[in-house]
């Protein structure tokens, strides 16, 4: 199965709480008639490519009122959407699962509830929302644990994605999206336009120049008897690795991991992204496997944080590249189209339009 690509990531100062009742009931009006308009002028595919868009969806969220430097606006936004669309999916053509926490383990469930409205089957969507999450928190390792993942799908079947993850050490969090409609590889180089204001070290198996480390990786466990994994392992336990290396063996114990190689052995994934679909296979049996990789076959995995400080319509100053004005403007006209046929009060809407235009 093709994957899709991710087509962006935002990293904003992680922020505790939720918004009061009094803010969210009127963001949850407002995300409903935006809605409404753009799926009603556009179609339903095109709220997927704009929730898709990192500064799209940051723009949206300030609409709605919230805080533009806050990461609560992800879940707030897109929780505010969720609830503001009940019961007009069949009409709109759009539906949403997952949220925040212990939701977001509903999203397969809450995907096959509604699977009798759907002109496709739902497996292929169910898929592509455990294949997004297993990325950005298993092949793709910068420090952010996924807690938010909100999947937006159409009747035909297509989808997007808008995840977040957060790290307690620097105190920030990381959002990703994704566009179905734009087909890739899921494990090599998933990203199109990535947004962050930090950028460290990261286990990227999904870099391209990691593709001989995933080949090299399945070809481990397809011929590898669990066993003899484990005791590799438990060899590289006693080797002393370079201070510069980001692989860790500290919380890497191949005893608690011996189960892990017995089912990636039966199963006999065929390529990477099969391996890394198969339930078990987490962030630290990928990390062993590249250990693995790079200490006794020396194939390494690249380090690369894919995060890059980027604009999604460019720089005025022409960095990264210049304005691109036309995507620019369509954005904001979008934006501006679906509020001015919002059926709401004239103040809301004044206030909203007024925020808008503070973008601008």
């Amino acid at each position: 199965m093709t994957g899709s690509q991710r087509t962006g990531i935002a990293n904003l100062p992680l922020h505790y709480g939720k918004a009061p009742r009094w803010l969210f009931d009127r963001m949850t009006r407002l995300a409903r008639e935006i809605t409404i308009a753009i799926a009603s002028e556009f179609g339903p595919k095109e709220m997927l490519r704009r929730l898709s868009d990192p500064f799209w969806f940051q723009a949206f969220g300030c609409v709605l009122g919230y805080d533009w430097h806050s990461s609560g606006i992800t879940t707030t936004v897109c929780g505010a959407l969720k609830e503001g669309i009940k019961g007009l999916e069949t009409d709109l053509g759009l539906f949403v699962a997952g949220g925040k926490g212990k939701t977001s383990r509903k999203t397969p469930t809450e995907i096959e509830d509604v699977g009798h409205l759907l002109k496709s089957d739902t497996s292929p969507l169910i898929y592509a929302s455990r294949m997004a999450a297993k990325v950005d928190n298993s092949a793709l390792q910068d420090g952010y644990q996924l807690y938010h993942h909100a999947f937006f799908f159409t009747a035909d079947g297509s989808w997007s994605v808008v995840q977040q993850g957060m790290n307690e050490n620097n105190r920030y969090a990381r959002r990703y999206h994704w566009l179905g409609e734009k087909v890739a590889d899921f494990v090599c180089e998933p990203h199109a336009a990535i947004c962050s204001q930090s950028k460290g070290t990261a286990l990227n198996l999904v870099a391209a120049e990691s593709q001989p480390a995933r080949d090299t990786i399945t070809q481990i466990t397809l011929e590898e008897k669990p066993e003899k994994l484990i005791g590799q392992l438990k060899r590289l336990k006693t080797l002393e690795l370079p201070a510069r290396h980001y692989l860790s063996l500290d919380d890497i114990h191949p005893d608690r991991l011996s189960k892990t190689p017995l089912i990636t052995y039966e199963h006999q994934p065929q390529n990477f992204e099969k391996l890394l679909s198969l339930e078990g296979v987490g962030p630290k049996t990928l990390r062993a496997l590249s250990l693995i990789s790079e200490l006794i076959y020396d194939v390494p995995v690249s380090l690369r944080d894919p995060a890059r400080y980027s604009f999604a319509h460019g720089g005025k100053d022409g960095h990264p590249y210049p304005v691109d004005r036309k995507t620019y403007d369509r954005s904001i006209e979008i934006l501006h189209q679906a509020l001015v046929r919002a059926k709401m009060g004239d103040n809301e809407k004044i206030a909203a339009l007024r925020r808008l235009r503070a973008w601008l």
